[in-house]
Formats: structure tokens, sequence, C-alpha cells
């Protein structure tokens, strides 16, 4: 699948017939599914273009949202371990309407980080709340930025 983001070499091995892809913040494979290609280049793409130490960034972490146990696709951590960016990715065929932009605005309620990222893999949205305003921005800003 073709995304609009840098190619990266990611790996990708098959096991019964099901292709797994290398997951290199939660080391280990991961089935792979067109949700998971989105994240895990978006992963590479903010640890190796954007330089987010990838030791900051959690994947699939467990919150609680309105009393439901949610896991955003990936949060990114300031240097005090405080939530700065919830990202939701969904499958490049998935459109990113209203209601896949709410999804990631529950995650903000909850955690309140000073971003959310919503991707697609060919579309990126990406928010800055100051003064509880959403400011949307251009493209995804570097780790130093932040």
């Amino acid at each position: 699948m073709k995304l609009n983001l840098p190619e990266f070499d990611i790996k990708i091995k098959k096991k019964n017939n099901k292709d797994y892809i290398f997951d290199i913040i939660r080391k280990k494979y991961i089935l792979l599914t067109p949700e998971e290609w989105v994240r895990q280049n978006l992963i590479h793409y903010l640890v190796k273009i954007l330089n987010y130490p990838a030791q900051l960034l959690g994947v699939e972490k467990q919150i609680n949202v309105f009393n439901t146990i949610k896991r955003p696709d990936i949060i990114v951590f300031d240097k005090k371990l405080q939530p700065i960016i919830i990202v939701e990715c969904k499958n490049n065929k998935i459109k990113i309407t209203q209601q896949t932009f709410n999804q990631a605005v529950n995650y903000y309620l909850e955690l309140r980080p000073k971003y959310f990222i919503l991707s697609n893999g060919i579309n990126h949205l990406c928010c800055k709340i100051e003064d509880n305003n959403c400011i949307f921005l251009k493209e995804i800003p570097n780790f130093s930025d932040l």
C-alpha cells in the first residue's frame, strides 16, 4: 500500500500464511493489517524523519475514556513523561471525517495533550490545542519544535 509518507525499510515476515510487521516501539512482530501498516509507517516517520525519541512513544497504551477502556494508536510523551501528542491511525481506505476526528478528540479530552494527529497514511491532520482552540497545522512538527 502506497502512503503519503517516505518509504522505510520495514521488516515483514510470514507466519501461517499471514504477514506480520515489526513494531520498533514494542519490539515484536504484529499482524499486518491496513491500519497497522499506516501506524508503523507513521512511527518510522516520527522517529526517523521528525526525530521523535522512540523511548517516548507508546503504542496502544490503555487509557480510560468516559469509563471505557481505549487504546490510542500512538501516544507521544514529553521528557517529563506527560502525553504531548495523541495519534489516531486509520486504514488508508478510510476517509478522515468528522466521526474519525471526534474519536481523536475523545482521546484528547482524557489526556489533554498539546497536539493530536489523525492519519490514514494519505492525509495527515495535525492540530495544536491552545486556550481550548484547535489550530490546524500544515504539517506534523519536528520533536524539537514541540
